[in-house]
């Protein structure tokens, strides 16, 4: 059966394409809280998160998420970008790869950030949770990734495929660590479609309202300033610094340090997960896990470089 609207009769599709808003969750939103009287009404000047419906498209009984579709963009970005760097950048000649072996080093990739993306959520942030329902940390589908978790694993992974391949280590993450930022930037768009990780309040004119937060106040859009700033800036900073010849290490000490920055810094918009709050010093876990990022990336960047490794 097809669906009317204005007079006009819409057929039937084989497959739902959602790109608007949910529209349960706005008219509920709107009815209980836009029309309210009183101090709960919404000022006509707010931004509102246009609440997307999670589901982009929707094939029979199969749902495609957002949200995997971000995942999809982050990694063919990685390997177009990978394909074109192994024969047209300085670190990406160094390696000695091919095309085929950029295949195989976005499969060791994308093994890592699961893994390792899900086990630090689980260690990092829900440690005594998942201790009293370890079964749930293999629920994946329920949510719940941590980046410096994702970090971790793909620095373990990059470590057995350099190994495999007799390729030196920093060598090959001088190549793999420009082609990163673009997949965080799909990322936190992938956030923000969700409309999760919002921000803490603010009265900026571009606060935005999250009826997910289950709250009227104005947040920071602080999905959007990480991919800006982790994602977009990054990638160009990044980009243009692996455009010269630079000493192994530089390149990876340059995406530490200004990774572990910037989020240090997005983290004082962010609201801090529920279940934690604000840690040692008034700081995020975020910001915590931040920290040995940015002193590491110093260190290589700063560091003498023995004159073989050069």
């Amino acid at each position: 059966m097809g669906q009317s609207l204005t007079g006009v009769r819409i057929p039937a599709l084989p497959f739902r394409l959602n790109v608007g808003l949910s529209a349960g969750c706005a008219a509920g939103f709107l009815s209980e809280y836009l029309l309210a009287p009183g101090p709960t009404r919404i000022d006509a000047s707010m931004l509102i998160h246009p609440n997307f419906d999670p589901i982009a498209l929707q094939l029979g009984p199969l749902a495609i998420r957002w949200y995997g579709l971000m995942y999809l963009a982050a990694f063919a970005a990685f390997y177009f970008l990978g394909c074109w760097r192994v024969g047209h950048t300085p670190d990406g000649l160094r390696t000695g790869l091919k095309k085929a072996d950029v295949e195989d080093l976005l499969f060791f990739g994308v093994i890592g950030v699961v893994l390792g993306g899900r086990l630090g959520y689980v260690l990092f942030y829900k440690p005594a949770y998942y201790l009293q329902h370890p079964l749930e940390a293999f629920a994946v589908w329920q949510g719940g990734m941590a980046f410096h978790g994702g970090l971790i694993g793909v620095l373990l992974a990059c470590a057995l495929f350099a190994r495999r391949r007799a390729v030196p280590y920093f060598v090959l993450m001088d190549f793999v660590a420009p082609l990163v930022p673009l997949g965080l930037a799909t990322g936190r768009l992938g956030n923000f479609i969700n409309g999760e990780l919002w921000g803490r309040a603010t009265d900026l004119p571009w606060a935005m309202v999250f009826p997910q937060s289950g709250s009227l106040i104005p947040r920071h859009p602080s999905q959007l300033y990480q991919f800006a700033g982790e994602g977009l800036l990054l990638f160009v900073i990044l980009w243009l610094y692996a455009r010269q010849p630079r000493e192994v290490g530089r390149i990876s000490g340059l995406f530490l340090a200004a990774y572990g920055s910037l989020r240090f810094a997005a983290e004082f918009a962010r609201e801090p997960d529920a279940f934690l709050g604000l840690l040692a010093g008034g700081l995020s876990m975020g910001q915590l896990l931040s920290i040995p990022m940015v002193l590491a990336g110093l260190y290589l960047l700063f560091r003498k470089v023995p004159q073989s490794t050069v």
